[in-house]
């Protein structure tokens, strides 16, 4: 066998110099080791028959590591490489070692489903330079996002409208801006909060009763940490930026937890982000906060006495029917009532209700979910949305066969409701027996009370009120259509961000099936045919509800006849 210092080229038969020979033999003998290295991890992955995980080629989710900490990674030879929802993807030095097995039956607590493989000593190490990447973010437990009261109430007393908001975003470091950010929304009630990449800046929007308003531009230098830190406490992977990414977390306060809903977009100048807020504390509890007029309101309560039928409500998104259906699963849950729900996903939590989320990948659909429930022997059923056929037709035979059951369709108005199921495939025969009420709302700003003013219609305005409501039934009872009569238009304050409105409210159109309308639809009538005997048996219509609150002064007529598109 040869000395290996006296190493020779094969090309040239030139022996090479020692320092070289040296270098070449480390490196021989280093190659070796680690040869070594994985073939022992390879051999015990087969004799637990778990599989082996290369973790020095294959890529790892660094956010995911910080589901533990860097020390108990190190201590016990376990890394958490890849976060999928609740499954996560685990390798082990010595998947027999007590430790590993109790970080595992930890994170099965937690809910997690842990796929676990063996990794060698050397991807080990790799992994764990992972955590020295991630050491500028904060690091917390994945999906929880711990801020007290008392930090926000600290950010918040500052706080009185969205200029408050910007003077404190402009003084502010990076790693503060997003719980300022978020303190603010929370203090001012939007319901979401937007980054939107343009070409020198980064837009960033609340939306405020249902109105985007700009805070500020970010940076671009500086939005890559936020979008980062959102991706981490979400869930999301850090080092995706070409597909789209849903994830959520949650803001644990000392008396409620908010959720918050993120979803990233890739866009042409970067990744836009949008952040949904559900806060349960701005969820209306009650139908009578709903703003359904009082007719409307005690038909409704008639209703939803009722033990069996269907009370479907449609409209755009954001159009506030969830909440509506929440209120009224509030009004029927009493001692002795079994309720069930199935939504995508659970926007708040109800005390006393099973709520149930789809889950598509594991075959728990709306259809499939609504089978199981139905077995379950409910007295009411929430279906989230009807979306297709076969939901449909469960949803309605459970309607008949002593179930209550609300849910939602997308229509613009409520006589659409009826062709819009036959659409869908459901048979008319069903549709007419199962359904009680049909209805359609939409949600309008109130005028600010503390800077509205009291002002006289214009002739226009006053000749568009009375042509709108002269088909009103009687038993809706309204202000004389005179000429002095008054109305209320917006102004603008600190207490309004000087928008002129403060809050929203419903406006509702809604018909009950009665014998005429059951005839009506087993001949498959088009949405005006519905629509017109609607009205005949006595339904107001939404934009009629709307302009009756702009004579009770709750919002004027230019934001009714905007939600309405007049």
């Amino acid at each position: 066998m040869p000395d290996p210092t006296t190493l020779t080229n094969k090309k040239t038969g030139n022996s090479s110099p020692p320092q070289i020979r040296t270098q070449q033999l480390e490196e021989k003998l280093s190659e070796i080791k680690i040869k070594e290295i994985e073939e022992k991890a390879k051999t015990l992955a087969e004799s637990t028959n778990l599989p082996f995980l290369d973790l020095t080629v294959i890529p790892i989710d660094k956010p995911s590591l910080y589901l533990l900490k860097e020390s108990q990674s190190k201590e016990a030879g376990f890394v958490v490489v890849e976060r999928s929802g609740k499954t996560l993807k685990a390798g082990a030095v010595n998947p027999l070692d007590p430790k590993v097995t109790g970080i595992t039956k930890s994170l099965e607590a937690d809910g997690y489903s842990v796929k676990l493989f063996v990794i060698s000593k050397r991807g080990l190490d790799r992994a764990l330079e992972g955590y020295k990447e991630l050491k500028e973010f904060e690091k917390v437990k994945l999906g929880i996002v711990k801020i007290s009261e008392g930090n926000i109430s600290s950010v918040q007393k500052d706080i009185q409208n969205i200029q408050d908001i910007r003077k404190k975003l402009g003084k502010v470091t990076i790693t503060e801006l997003i719980e300022v950010l978020l303190a603010g929304a929370l203090k001012i009630e939007a319901s979401d909060i937007h980054f939107e990449p343009e070409e020198k800046s980064i837009r960033l929007r609340y939306r405020v009763d249902g109105i985007l308003q700009d805070i500020m531009d970010v940076e671009l230098q500086n939005y890559v940490q936020i979008l980062n830190r959102l991706k981490i406490v979400s869930g999301l992977k850090i080092n995706i930026h070409e597909a789209p990414q849903d994830g959520r977390f949650t803001i644990r306060m000392e008396d409620v937890d908010i959720e918050i809903r993120v979803s990233i977009l890739p866009g042409g100048y970067g990744e836009n982000i949008v952040m949904r807020i559900l806060d349960p504390r701005t969820i209306k509890q009650g139908i009578e906060e709903l703003g359904m007029r009082q007719d409307l309101l005690e038909e409704m309560k008639k209703q939803l006495k009722k033990t069996t039928g269907a009370i479907l409500t449609t409209g755009p998104t954001g159009s506030g029917k969830t909440t509506t259906l929440y209120a009224f699963l509030q009004y029927v849950n009493e001692e002795g009532t079994k309720i069930i729900t199935i939504e995508d996903p659970i926007e708040y939590h109800i005390k006393g209700i099973s709520q149930t989320q789809t889950e598509p990948e594991k075959g728990y659909t709306f259809a499939n979910g609504l089978r199981a429930i139905v077995r379950q022997d409910p007295d009411v059923v929430l279906i989230g949305e009807i979306r297709d056929v076969e939901t449909a037709e469960i949803a309605l035979h459970a309607a008949l066969t002593g179930h209550l059951v609300f849910s939602t369709l997308h229509t613009n108005d409520s006589a659409g409701t009826i062709p819009r199921l036959i659409d869908l495939g459901v048979k008319p025969q069903i549709i007419a027996p199962a359904l009680n009420v049909a209805m359609a709302q939409r949600l309008i700003r109130q005028l600010c009370k503390e800077c509205k003013k009291i002002d006289k219609p214009t002739a226009e305005q006053l000749q568009r009120i009375k042509i709108a409501l002269a088909s009103l039934p009687k038993k809706v009872s309204t202000k004389k259509m005179e000429d002095n009569l008054k109305i209320f238009n917006p102004v603008g304050c600190n207490k309004c961000n000087n928008t002129g409105y403060k809050g929203r409210i419903g406006i509702f159109e809604a018909f009950i099936i009665n014998d005429d309308i059951e005839k009506l639809i087993l001949g498959s009538p088009a949405i005006s045919e519905v629509r017109e005997l609607a009205i005949k048996n006595g339904m107001v219509t939404m934009l009629q509800d709307g302009y009756l609150k702009v004579l009770e002064g709750i919002t004027d007529m230019v934001e009714v006849e905007r939600v309405t598109g007049l």
